[in-house]
């Protein structure tokens, strides 16, 4: 499994969304190093398909299914639940996309 995290340097959002996707990756039992891109441009965020700070990608795909169709963005990611805003990504969507990237892989 291939698990990139992507942010820009400053975000505030970013060190708790990290800490939180190594939370999730011990609990699941998941092995392997987390891929850290820092995205320094708009050129940069267009390569990598950046949907703003922070992003995680988990076998190249943004672990926010609704969104992964949407244009690239440098600037701060906003995670919409329930129609509250977030900054970090909830603990269930990173859960979500790990089981649908493991069901891919059998």
């Amino acid at each position: 499994m291939q698990i990139s995290f992507l942010y820009f340097e400053g975000c505030p959002n970013s060190e708790p969304a990290l800490n939180l996707l190594k939370e999730v990756l011990n609990e699941k039992g998941i092995k392997g190093e987390i891929e850290l891109i820092e995205i320094k441009s708009e050129e940069d965020a267009y390569k990598y398909n950046f949907l703003g700070s922070p992003s995680i990608h988990i076998n190249g795909k943004d672990i926010e299914k609704e969104r992964r169709n949407d244009d690239p963005f440098y600037g701060c990611r906003i995670y919409k639940i329930k129609d509250r805003n977030y900054g970090i990504p909830p603990k269930e969507m990173i859960l979500n996309a790990i089981d649908e990237a493991l069901t891919e892989n059998n």
